[in-house]
Parts: structure tokens; C-alpha cells; sequence
């Protein structure tokens, strides 16, 4: 996961009237009056900021900082004593994120109480830094934070998001596991050039009322493209749930422009072990893209692990919803009892208001371990966004164990693949299979006899030895065919469903194989 230093707009930011707490030089001075806020003004400025030519914002840290490594870093704990909040008998309490490591860009963060905003000042003796090494007093009063968390009263100990490093940010659902991440923006992912990563440089958080289960967060961002203003409205529960309004200025033109940007990890699984070097089975935070398009159709996409960087557009037009789901619940298929990689949480967009004409893009990665983000999903708009315009965005995160909406039909619950061929027969020449299995909808009706066909369409080689039966252990059908590939290893990209009577019994599955050079391809 890559992160970028922190804007910095100082003569901009001093214009504005309520701008004052958002530029205190220091903490050790006395905290700055409360000022006037809304949603309409942190909009208006972000408006305004990109009028004006993007400012870095960086600033040096303390040496002692800069050097903490992964270990020293984690050690620093923030003191639950003293959350925002603690004491005021809400369902919320916030506490803040230190600075270091991956995290050198300071974030300025407001609480918002009857429309007025005070920023809260870093304070040494908000943190334990006993087992890190550094010494509180050394540190300067004006440190700030690098991000927030935020604790729902039903578990004071565990927090049910955070937003930590550029725009980055995460939730749990009712298994209390983190996993994959949400970004505010992603722009230029995938092109030949790099990526530009924008951050939340400030944040004001609303005081919420002491019987609401829900909390309000406002954000502003910013980066050399583009401005933007954020308004989060978070309610915890067995699923969690983001409402997002996104009000974007673009600087210049952009190339790439990537809403409700996903990001997650996928280094092996059953369809795809090529680095299946580790003793786990699996090792992965999603194990596939669903897509639910404007045109009614369901898509299984599985993920990947490719040898070379894949990129994948899915043309639609008022998109019903995307995700990066993890579908396999199973804990023997991970073996993982550290990290859990079965409660992992699925995180479903679901696109409000209008979203017109583009492209839901999916962005694999090769990697090698566990520890690298390689997966990238997000929306793009068919037209390219200009310098000037207001863009706007509403869309809500489902953060939980399954989405808010299901197929009708049956869905894919496991994607198989190896050497292809008959057994017992020697293999004059090398195939591909596919096993792929599906359970629900109206499999369960149909009788032994049933004529069910799957039909397989691929956009290169050869298909044979194509197969559709009931797989009586998960009560549904596993669909089997084997690929020649040509000689080439470009990418071959195969559709896939079950019909019956003319009739779709399943979502589409849809696949993106890479055959092997020739010399790997092996007859064994």
C-alpha cells in the first residue's frame, strides 16, 4: 500500500473564516475559538482550493519518529482515558493514531457540537510510548495525528473503523476481523505512469447525539488533480454501513478517475496457486469481484494472482452494485488461526443517485506475500473529469460477512482449476481445466434427470470435455470443462453458466486465464 506526504495550503486555508482551527500552529498554544461549520462550507472551499495550484504540505518529523520501525510503532498505544468523548455518555468514542512509520503526514482533526468546530490538539501525554523508545517530553507540542479510530459502545476495547495513511480507511462487521480497505479516491491507477494518491488532510467529527447509533464524519481532500469534500455517515452493526457523499474539483484534466475505490489482497486460493509456496491453502482478504450491472445480470469474477499486472474494465451504464466479496467462509480452506482470513469482511458498493455511463475496473497485481495490498477495484466514469466542474457522488458501503443483495439465481461458490485431460489416457497435447461449483436459487428443484447444460464461452482456444452434474455435498452443480490454449500466453478471458430449458440457472461466471509459456506446460 503506497502512501503519500501531506498536503499543506497554509496562505489558502488562512482565507476562510471557519479556517482558523484547522491551522493551529501549535499545540502548546491556547486551542483556537470555535468557528462556524457545514457541510456546505467544507464543500465551498474545496471548490475553491482547487482554483488555487496544489501545495505540498510536508513537514520534517522529529529523527526519533522517523525512525521507528514496525515493532516500536505498534507498541505506542493511545490511552482509552482519554477518547474523545469518554465521558460524555455517547455511543462513540474516538481515539487518535500516532505518527510514524508508514505515517509521516499530519491530519487535522475537529470535533463538531452545535455547528460549531474545535480542533482537538495532539497531546504527548495522549499516548504510552513506554515500549517504543521515545521520549514524550523530546516530542514537539505541534506533533498532531495521523489518523482516527473510532469504538461503538457495545465493545469500548475493539474499533469499528479507522482512518489511517492518504485516503485510506477500513470497518468491521459483526466478526470484529479487518481486512480489505476503502479509499476516498484513486486516480491513475494502473497506468503507465505513476499513480497519484490523495489524502484526507483534515477531518471534523460530529458530536452525536447520546441515543444515536450513528456518527458523522466530514473530510477534506486533496492532491496535485484534484479537491474534494467528504461527508461519512457511519452506523455500526452486524453489518456495517457508510452512507458516502463525495463532492469533487478537479485541477486538470484526469485520466483515470477511480469512485469508491476498493483495495484488498489476493496472494493464493483454490483457482490459482501459483504461489501456493506456504503451508496455508489459501491466503487471501477477497477471493472475488461481484458484479451486479444497470442491465439486471449478476458476475462472479474470481481474483487472481497473475504474473504480470492485469487490468479488466466491465462496461456498464447506472451500475446496481460492485464488491469485493470473500465468499469462502470456511476455516479449513485457510488453516489460519492468527489472522482468521475466513472472517474477513466483503465490502459491497451500492451506487446512489446517477452514475451514468462507465466501467467498474479491476486492477491484479502480482505478489508474492500476504503482506502487500494487490488488489484494486473502483468505478469509472466514461468521461474523462475537467478542471472546473463539480462532480458528485453518493454511494453506500456494506461492510459484513455477505452483501445486502444476493442473486436470485445460484452462485459461485468455488472455482477449481489443473492440468486438463482424461485419466488413465496419456495426454497427447496440454489442456486447462475448470471445475467450477454453484449452489442456490433453483438448483435444489430439479429433478435427476433434468437436462442442465453449461455453457462456456471462451475468447480464445479450444473448449472440450464439458460437463454439468449435481454435486450432492453442497446441495448443488459443479460444471467441468478443459481449455487448449494457442501457443501464445496472452490472456483468455471465458464466460460461464448453467441453463436449463433455455433458461439461466446461475450467475455469470467470468474468468481471466493466462496459459503457461510453452515450456511449462507440462503432460506429466
Amino acid at each position: 500500500m503506497q502512501r503519500r506526504h501531506f498536503v499543506h495550503t497554509l496562505g489558502a486555508l488562512a482565507t476562510l473564516p471557519w479556517a482558523d482551527s484547522l491551522l493551529a500552529a501549535s499545540a502548546s498554544q491556547p486551542a483556537p475559538a470555535a468557528q462556524p461549520f457545514d457541510h456546505a462550507k467544507l464543500k465551498g472551499h474545496a471548490r475553491w482550493l482547487s482554483e488555487r495550484p496544489y501545495q505540498t504540505r510536508s513537514r520534517r518529523l522529529p529523527a526519533a519518529v522517523e525512525a521507528l520501525d514496525w515493532d516500536r510503532y505498534q507498541s505506542i498505544r493511545f490511552r482509552p482515558e482519554r477518547a474523545l468523548w469518554r465521558d460524555e455518555g455517547l455511543r462513540f468514542q474516538a481515539q487518535f493514531f500516532h505518527l510514524g512509520l508508514f505515517f509521516k503526514s499530519p491530519v487535522r482533526i475537529h470535533e463538531v457540537v452545535d455547528g460549531q468546530a474545535r480542533e482537538i490538539a495532539y497531546r504527548a501525554s495522549m499516548f504510552d510510548h513506554r515500549q517504543s523508545g521515545l521520549d514524550p517530553a523530546a516530542l514537539p507540542g505541534d506533533l498532531g495525528f495521523a489518523g482516527f479510530r473510532l469504538n461503538f459502545h457495545t465493545d469500548l476495547e475493539r474499533d469499528v473503523c479507522a482512518f489511517l495513511g492518504a485516503s485510506y480507511f477500513r470497518a468491521v462487521g459483526g466478526q470484529w476481523q479487518y481486512g480489505l480497505s476503502a479509499r476516498g479516491l484513486a486516480i491513475d491507477t494502473a497506468m503507465p505512469y505513476p499513480e497519484e494518491f490523495p489524502d484526507f488532510t483534515a477531518f471534523w467529527l460530529e458530536r452525536p447525539d447520546p441515543q444515536s447509533s450513528t456518527v458523522v464524519v466530514h473530510a477534506l481532500l486533496d492532491s496535485p488533480s484534484i479537491a474534494g469534500a467528504y461527508r461519512l455517515r457511519i452506523t455500526p452493526g452486524d453489518t456495517l454501513v457508510m452512507d458516502v457523499d463525495a463532492s469533487l474539483y478537479p485541477r486538470k484534466t484526469i485520466e483515470r478517475l477511480g469512485i469508491a475505490p476498493l483495495t484488498s489482497m489476493y496472494q493464493v486460493g483454490e483457482n490459482d496457486r501459483r504461489m501456493g509456496y506456504d503451508w496455508r491453502p489459501e491466503i487471501h482478504d477477497s477471493d472475488g469481484l461481484a458484479l451486479w450491472t444497470g442491465a439486471g445480470e449478476w458476475i462472479w469474477r474470481p481474483l487472481t494472482n497473475p504474473r504480470q499486472l492485469a487490468f479488466n474494465a466491465f462496461q456498464d451504464r447506472q451500475p446496481r452494485g460492485f464488491g469485493l466479496l470473500q465468499r469462502d467462509r470456511n476455516f479449513e480452506n485457510y488453516q489460519d488461526d492468527g489472522v482468521f482470513y475466513e472472517r474477513r469482511p466483503s465490502l459491497w458498493v451500492e451506487p446512489r443517485g446517477d452514475w451514468g455511463d462507465g466501467s467498474v475496473q479491476l486492477v491484479e497485481i502480482p505478489t508474492v506475500d500476504e503482506t502487500f495490498d494487490n488488489i484494486v477495484a473502483f468505478w469509472n466514469p466514461r468521461r474523462k473529469p475537467q478542471a472546473g466542474e463539480e462532480l458528485l457522488y453518493s454511494y453506500r458501503l456494506h461492510w459484513g460477512t455477505h452483501p445486502p443483495v444476493q442473486p436470485p439465481l445460484a452462485r459461485c461458490v468455488a472455482t477449481r482449476t489443473g492440468l486438463g485431460g482424461v485419466v488413465g489416457r496419456p495426454r497427447q497435447y496440454f489442456s486447462w481445466r475448470f471445475a467450477v461449483d454453484f449452489t442456490g436459487g433453483d438448483l435444489s428443484l430439479l429433478g435427476r434427470n433434468a437436462n442442465v447444460k453449461a455453457v462456456v464461452t471462451p475468447s480464445r482456444g479450444r473448449v472440450e470435455i464439458v460437463s454439468a452434474r449435481p454435486l450432492h455435498s453442497i446441495g448443488g452443480y459443479r460444471a467441468m470443462f478443459d481449455l487448449v490454449p494457442p501457443e501464445d500466453t496472452e490472456p483468455i478471458t471465458i464466460r460461464l453458466y448453467l441453463e436449463h430449458a433455455g433458461q439461466p440457472l446461475t450467475e455469470t461466471w467470468l474468468y481471466q486465464w493466462s496459459p503457461p509459456p510453452m515450456t511449462e506446460r507440462k503432460l506429466y
